[in-house]
């Protein structure tokens, strides 16, 4: 009688096989995590951009409090930290300082930006007043007295 079966260099080849699309599947899943969590950056601070206007409307036509704590910027500021894989907490301030996410205002405008996970040098998502919403190259590039991403 003839045993028929596999040998142990198929079944080698098949769990090779298998281990390498594995790995490419896995690699996949981290480059779409990723690109996720720029989308609801992008998302964050975008929203953002509507509540300044929101605040604009309610405080005499000013955008001097727009990057106060408390408020629902800072709240969609939060969101859009928190979904960046290093940032745990907010970071952002009123004076312009070089953080993950920064927000400046005036009473003739503001600019919001925030870093993105895929990047290439440095690359940040940023909101302004006078309707930008776009890639800026590196967020270090909102100064203090920046009320324009560009």
């Amino acid at each position: 009688m003839l045993e028929r079966g596999f040998t142990l260099i198929e079944l080698l080849v098949v769990i090779a096989i298998i281990g390498i699309l594995a790995a490419v599947v896995l690699a996949s899943l981290n480059d779409a995590r990723d690109s996720g969590q720029d989308a609801s950056i992008k998302q964050s601070i975008g929203n953002a951009r509507a509540q300044a206007e929101l605040v604009y409307n309610q405080t005499g036509y000013t955008y001097d409090s727009v990057c106060t704590a408390g408020t629902p910027i800072a709240t969609l500021m939060q969101a859009a930290a928190d979904n960046r894989a290093e940032t745990t907490g907010i970071e952002y301030n009123d004076a312009g300082d070089t953080l993950n996410v920064t927000c400046n205002d005036s009473g003739v405008g503001y600019a919001i930006s925030a870093p993105l996970n895929v990047t290439t040098a440095g690359e940040s998502w940023c909101v302004d007043s006078t309707g930008f919403a776009g890639p800026v190259a590196t967020y270090a590039t909102l100064g203090a007295a920046d009320i324009t991403c560009q």
